[in-house]
């Protein structure tokens, strides 16, 4: 299918008006032999909510991003290499439905479908790219993730004392290594972590000392650092360090999805895969 799409009139219009709808704060899309396989809108977990994105499926890349006016205007163009995604079905549950972890080494989150149909869509033609695009580049398939940040909502105190409560004056950090919400006198901490930045980031107090170990074992050992010890001074994170995602970042969501539609109409089909 990739093959037979890659020269064609059809797939070229439609990436062109992907590109269109991101307009010029999107990246280029068209490359040679770069097909697009399928669109449309998963829930993704963000850590104040959960918000509607548009994703895009290519050959060699997966494209997400906010809606502003669905088929219409998209923002926060994202562009993730297939060749470095691994996907991981979670657990029905009676509140979260459709589920599956998008891990990459830069980046992990979670996203939901309409139906069980559509997630199993979702993940076989992920998949399959992902198998394709290893075999065409030679590469073994990733084993570092970063980890998914925990929503906000999923606690009121520290994950990590246990004793701090979180109110309107005291804010939830996350751990950029374990992605546990935290509180400041926890996540006191910053470390190098390259993958993810060139700047020390905010780390728990525990991710801090095992990390640490690491590196002087490393040291020790005359090995390469996986990444280096960086104190920070006490009180709340700075601008280089915000704990918001981006996201958070775009603004608040409130005019990402019309209010008098129903997202996830019954009966409507979100997604489409071309052949």
């Amino acid at each position: 299918m990739v093959d037979y799409l890659a020269n064609t009139e059809i797939n070229s219009q439609r990436i062109a008006e992907v590109e269109s709808c991101f307009g010029a704060s999107g990246q280029p899309l068209a490359l040679p032999g770069r097909v697009l396989l399928g669109e449309g809108v998963l829930t993704k977990e963000c850590r104040k909510k959960a918000k509607p994105r548009i994703f895009f499926l290519f050959s060699d890349i997966l494209v997400y991003g906010s809606i502003v006016l669905n088929k219409r205007k998209y923002r926060g163009q994202h562009i993730i290499p297939l060749e470095e995604v691994t996907l991981e079905p979670l657990p029905e549950t009676v509140q979260a439905k459709n589920r599956w972890l998008i891990r990459t080494a830069k980046k992990s989150f979670v996203v939901s479908a309409a139906s069980a149909t559509e997630r199993q869509e979702w993940i076989s033609h992920i998949e399959e790219c992902v198998r394709r695009q290893l075999r065409a580049t030679g590469r073994a398939p990733s084993t570092e993730h970063a980890a998914p940040w925990i929503p906000d909502k999923a606690t009121d105190i520290c994950m990590r004392c246990t004793q701090t409560r979180f109110s309107a004056l005291t804010r939830r950090h996350h751990c950029r290594q374990c992605g546990f919400v935290v509180c400041a006198e926890c996540s006191r901490a910053r470390f190098l972590l390259p993958r993810l930045s060139p700047k020390p980031l905010r780390v728990c107090s525990l991710c801090y000392r095992e990390l640490a170990a690491q590196k002087r074992k490393e040291e020790e050992e005359g090995g390469p650092g996986a990444g280096s010890p960086a104190r920070a001074s006490c009180g709340a994170s700075s601008g280089d360090d915000d704990d918001d995602s981006d996201e958070d970042k775009e603004g608040s969501g409130d005019g990402d999805w019309p209010g008098h539609v129903k997202f996830y109409d019954s009966g409507v089909s979100w997604s489409s895969f071309h052949s």
